[in-house]
């Protein structure tokens, strides 16, 4: 897109087509390319154009969609209590259905998206409902499920936004951005109401408390990202000054306190070959490094994008991929000691997912760094690698149960 604007710039029919094309992220796009251009009159026109644009609160479609989304969440989450259900056994097998299916369907409303292209979405989504509760209780590998499906169905999600087109796939990476921005915002101001309204009660001495928790928080809770999501697509400049500050703020944070942590493990003797409570926060800290560097990689490879955020981020990914390392030889060292186990072979497999995704986004990066790459090589190198994951969640998911007799 933001080459097409660089082309186009000369062209007034080709850029309002583009821009309705898909508003959002042709704006995204437009803002960063603009201090290319900011000397074409046609520029600094589009520029007026899209600054003063006012608030979207979206069409009446729009919301008719997503309130029906969001009382049908609300519902589900209730269900147990009106068809006495186990909560231990309902809310850990359904936890992923309550709020991406609802953005997905908002994704494919808004793109127009028939039934046939929405085939193997809703596929994966029925199979994953069906198979996750017909499994067998207190087994390892229905822990596994409950992990994988989240996944699966957020991959199915990323799917219906971009299909096969790299750069749509990126810009999914950045909604998410936005997306947890947005999220916090409302959930600040649905906490700081919420404090209010039990305060209020109190004072006259009725207490809500539990009520309050159990029947309005708890039905309203998976409608956040919903209504976050119809705010971050319809305003792409609401909170996209705010996505790129926090990524710039936490990669160095996050790779000076990951090379010191490096260092923490020999100094302190901490063993993750042994230590098996260890090796698995070593692994969700991983996780979560990995999310930060695909997410900080829609800032970074912007034309304006800052050459220190860029090595810094270049340097998480090499730290990484060293912590990533020895969590695979002590995944490695414990299955060789202990035994093939459905855990085990897992966490072994996410590892190797991992690593050979780092490597890729090291190599890219530096490549870009260099110069010898461009930004849609780059975006495409990276996102081709997602579908990946997909697969390896719905092997973990439908067929590790299968293979290891539901243990």
């Amino acid at each position: 897109m933001e080459n097409e604007i660089i082309k186009n710039i000369s062209n007034p029919a080709a850029l309002e087509s583009l821009y309705r094309s898909n508003p959002a992220t042709f704006s995204r796009a437009f803002e960063a390319v603009y201090p290319q251009i900011s000397t074409e009159l046609a520029a600094q026109i589009w520029q007026e154009r899209l600054a003063v644009s006012s608030t979207s609160w979206g069409s009446k479609n729009d919301w008719i969609l997503l309130v029906a989304f969001a009382l049908l969440a609300g519902f589900f989450m209730q269900l147990p209590d009106l068809a006495h259900l186990s909560h231990d056994r309902y809310f850990p097998r359904n936890m992923s259905f309550f709020v991406m299916p609802g953005i997905g369907a908002y994704f494919a409303y808004k793109q127009g998206l028939g039934l046939r292209e929405l085939l193997w979405p809703i596929a994966t989504l029925v199979a994953s409902i069906l198979f996750i509760n017909l499994l067998p209780e207190k087994s390892t590998t229905l822990l596994l499920t409950c992990l994988h499906i989240p996944i699966l169905i957020w991959l199915a999600v990323g799917y219906i936004f971009a299909g096969s087109d790299a750069g749509k796939r990126m810009d999914f990476l950045r909604y998410h951005g936005d997306l947890v921005v947005m999220t916090v915002v409302i959930g600040l101001a649905g906490g700081l109401f919420t404090a209010l309204t039990l305060n209020l009660f109190n004072l006259v001495q009725l207490k809500i408390d539990d009520f309050y928790f159990r029947y309005i928080v708890l039905s309203i809770l998976p409608s956040v990202p919903l209504f976050a999501t119809l705010l971050v697509r319809q305003n792409t400049s609401l909170v996209s000054k705010i996505s790129p500050v926090i990524a710039r703020i936490f990669t160095p944070l996050v790779t000076i306190t990951l090379a010191i942590f490096l260092v923490a493990i020999i100094f302190t003797g901490k063993d993750p070959y042994n230590d098996r409570d260890f090796l698995l926060i070593f692994n969700g800290v991983l996780i979560g490094v990995m999310a930060l560097i695909l997410f900080s990689l829609g800032e970074a490879t912007k034309q304006h994008a800052s050459r220190i955020h860029q090595y810094f981020l270049l340097a998480l990914a090499m730290v990484a991929i060293i912590d990533n390392g020895i969590a695979l030889s002590a995944i490695g060292f414990r299955l060789m000691e202990f035994g093939v186990s459905p855990n085990r072979l897992a966490v072994l497999g996410s590892n190797a997912l991992v690593m050979v995704h780092l490597v890729l986004v090291t190599r890219h990066l530096s490549r870009f760094i260099k110069g010898v790459e461009t930004v849609e090589g780059i975006e495409k190198g990276l996102t081709t690698y997602l579908p990946y994951y997909a697969v390896w969640a719905a092997i973990v998911s439908f067929i590790f149960p299968l293979i290891f007799s539901f243990s």
